[in-house]
């Protein structure tokens, strides 16, 4: 079975890239689209699709809720901090203010399931956001599945459907098992053929972890032939802005 392919919508933010390279030390290599250079079609043949941190709300990150609405179902999806509130927002929940968490670290609960299995619990995750999805405002096809001691909701999976979100950072150094939380999402990715949305068999459970990148490509979608070729843009530093997620 060939490896899953994996594509980031980039909200402008400078976590995207530890996203990178966190993917890449896991399993493939992903290709990076800005939230304003690609349509959710043109990211349907992949196996997987990571909705990147970002600043603002979800109406502010381009494509990526109507993304979510799009290709849940048909690719795997993982939405990280305001991806997290745009898959929220996408199935009819509300994104409300809450007391900003920049840089806090807490300690997180959950109900071992997703991306989050195997994980322990409870354990701590880096936090850089002042906006939430509302817990009363959930839908039925979504599930709470990580939390904070006073309820704020830190984490969501599809009933159904491969498409989760988490509210805090699993690409934060300071997030102790972010990578298992990436490489539980990976294996999903590898159950899930782009091209066709039809579950493919399960993958070895420890993923390959190779070298990681020192310069990720950003890529685009070549109009005349749909392929992905690499974009001339030079790729950011990894690193934090701070205050630059929601």
């Amino acid at each position: 079975m060939s490896e899953p392919r994996l594509a980031i919508i980039d909200n402008y933010d400078s976590f995207t890239y530890n996203l990178v390279q966190y993917l890449a030390e896991l399993g493939p290599m992903p290709d990076v689209f800005r939230n304003d250079e690609v349509s959710p079609g043109e990211l349907a043949s992949y196996s997987g699709v990571v909705i990147s941190p970002g600043p603002g709300a979800p109406g502010e990150a381009g494509i990526s809720t109507q993304a979510i609405r799009d290709l849940s179902g048909k690719v795997a999806i993982l939405g990280v901090c305001l991806g997290h509130q745009c898959m929220g927002e996408a199935f009819g929940g509300r994104v409300v203010r809450n007391e900003p968490a920049h840089g806090k670290t807490s300690w997180i609960r959950h109900d071992n399931s997703g991306v989050l299995a195997g994980v322990s619990d409870p354990f701590e995750a880096t936090r850089y956001h002042s906006l939430i999805v509302e817990r009363s405002s959930i839908p039925e096809e979504l599930v709470v599945t990580a939390w904070t001691a006073d309820g704020t909701v830190m984490g969501l999976r599809h009933a159904k459907h491969p498409t989760y979100g988490v509210q805090f950072h699993p690409e934060s150094v300071l997030t102790k098992e972010g990578k298992k939380i990436l490489a539980n999402f990976i294996r999903r990715c590898s159950r899930v053929d782009g091209a066709t949305g039809s579950s493919l068999p399960s993958p070895d459970p420890s993923p390959p972890v190779g070298t990681p990148p020192f310069a990720p490509t950003r890529a685009r979608v070549d109009e005349a032939s749909g392929s992905t070729v690499p974009s001339p843009d030079p790729s950011p530093p990894v690193g934090r802005v701070p205050g630059a997620s929601n």
